[in-house]
């Protein structure tokens, strides 16, 4: 067995040639000196296969006529223990059976024919070479992708589990912000009900007054069908909208306005100026506070306290205005006539287009008949007439403004009492509103009937949702727990985590909003 003629630092090919006749082996070294492959030769088969258990061989090109092991043999056991290593078969005769044989049990690459082209030659081993190199780049990049792909299955799981996680955290962020939020706004309104109820306090012609302006004022607000943060804002200024008159003397908070001096009538003139300077330091009721200022002010520009004419003056403000002074007349605060209700719309309506928005006006009298349509005859008693079993149709509500009996209450005889030692030990005459349908026989209690619902729902995606909107259905995570419950009204963060939400749980969002019905 030779030695290699030549070693080099860089990778080369390794030619290993194998055949049983000395002048062929030297002949196929002279053909592949010049092209600088690495050249090993055997004399035999038995030679071959030792030569190969010691080197790396890169292409084996092997005789086919030797004795003891021929090519076909040789090439086999080749192909069992390096199946990378190229074959070639040398054959020097037209043996059909032969050549057969070799490349069916060999598996050889090409076979070439005695005497060989030496370019030819040279030519087929670089195409094995460039095959076997070709082979084996591709079963790299095959192992390579294998075990990204392992890596990729991991790094999916860890995001998928970090995924979940922040899911979790985000759902678990949006209840708190929920509970946070419903604790703020009901502490928020609660102060501003404080607020109101420090004015009503104060008793007289103001008892209950803040509240029912309220009251109407939403529902006003509510038939308009105007954005809900405004309807907030002016329900907000109806509670507020005689805050300004908490350091007036009694004897101009009791006397109508009308019937006022001149001197008197321009103290309470200020009071609007006044409730906007004590709610503008509070964010949240800046909006009410600017519709506070301007209730008062007439269309045609006689109002005060800035003399606003026609749309100059706020929305809500026009619709304050309205309701305000409906309330005034009947509790006696506006003129020294205490009016009835038809009195009172009747007023409105000669006011309409000078004092008032023509558009409010027909609103609110629009809604009036609404609810009167809906609502169930009714008589005013006195305690006195009363009997076990009538039912309130209107809140009763004490002098200093404080409810005494809920709408809808069935009376008994036990409170029909309490109700005529009240009239006896205070001196006051009270007026009970009772249906006129309902049999005095009738001695349990009844729950009212709901009202008829007034708003329907919509569909929306996030990103059609906007501040103030109120949901009609919980919004649950596909694992099944609450992400945003039902009643809840949207804000700008809450939208933007949903919309955040979305994002990352690749999926999209349907929301149940309420729309008011037109």
């Amino acid at each position: 067995m030779n030695t290699p003629e030549e070693k080099t630092a860089a990778p080369v090919p390794r030619v290993l040639c194998v055949d049983d006749e000395p002048s062929i082996l030297s002949a196929l070294k002279r053909v592949f000196r010049p092209h600088g492959f690495t050249v090993f030769t055997a004399t035999s088969g038995q030679e071959g296969l030792a030569l190969l258990e010691n080197e790396p061989i890169d292409v084996v090109i092997s005789d086919m006529r030797m004795p003891e092991m021929n090519g076909a043999q040789f090439l086999e056991q080749v192909f069992a223990k390096w199946p990378a290593t190229k074959r070639i078969l040398l054959t020097g005769y037209a043996d059909a059976a032969a050549t057969i044989s070799a490349i069916n049990q060999g598996k050889i690459w090409r076979y070439v024919a005695k005497p060989w082209n030496d370019s030819e030659l040279v030519m087929t081993v670089e195409q094995a070479l460039a095959h076997r190199n070709l082979m084996e780049e591709n079963a790299r990049l095959t192992q390579l992708t294998l075990s990204q792909n392992e890596e990729l299955k991991g790094l999916n799981a860890s995001l998928e589990e970090k995924v979940a996680k922040r899911t979790a955290e985000l759902a678990k962020a949006l209840k708190s912000l929920e509970t946070a939020h419903t604790q703020l706004r009901g502490s928020f309104l609660a102060t501003v009900q404080l607020f109101s109820g420090l004015v009503e306090l104060r008793g007289g012609r103001l008892a209950g007054h803040s509240r029912r302006v309220a009251d109407l004022s939403r529902r006003l607000v509510e038939h308009l069908g105007i954005a809900d943060a405004d309807q907030q804002d002016v329900f907000l200024a109806a509670l507020l909208h005689d805050v300004g008159k908490l350091g007036l003397p009694d004897n101009l908070l009791n006397a109508p306005f009308n019937a006022l001096t001149p001197q008197g009538k321009t103290e309470v003139m200020h009071h609007p100026v006044k409730g906007q300077q004590l709610l503008m330091s509070v964010e949240q009721l800046a909006n009410a506070a600017k519709i506070i200022r301007h209730h008062h002010e007439c269309l045609d520009g006689s109002g005060y306290p800035d003399g606003l004419v026609g749309l100059q003056i706020p929305l809500g403000a026009r619709i304050l205005s309205v309701c305000n002074d409906y309330d005034a007349l009947q509790a006696g605060a506006l003129t020294l006539h205490t009016h009835t209700s038809l009195e009172a719309q009747q007023y409105l309506q000669k006011e309409r287009g000078r004092r008032y928005d023509p558009e409010v006006i027909d609103a609110f009298f629009a809604m009036l008949k609404e609810e009167a349509a809906k609502r169930p005859l009714e008589l005013q008693l006195a305690p006195a007439q009363l009997k076990p079993g009538m039912v309130l149709t209107r809140d009763l509500t004490h002098a200093d403004g404080y409810t005494l009996l809920p709408a809808g209450r069935v009376l008994n005889a036990d409170v029909i009492g309490k109700l005529v030692a009240l009239e006896q030990t205070e001196k006051r005459k009270l007026l009970l509103h009772i249906r006129n349908d309902v049999s005095s026989s009738v001695l349990r209690d009844k729950q009212p009937e709901p009202p008829p619902r007034t708003w329907k729902e919509v569909v929306m995606s996030s990103e059609r949702l906007k501040p103030g909107m109120v949901l009609t259905r919980n919004i649950n995570h596909k694992e099944g727990y609450l992400l945003l419950a039902r009643g809840s009204m949207l804000d700008e963060g809450v939208i933007k985590q949903l919309r955040e939400f979305e994002r990352i749980n690749g999926e999209p969002m349907t929301v149940y909003i309420r729309m008011e019905s037109r």
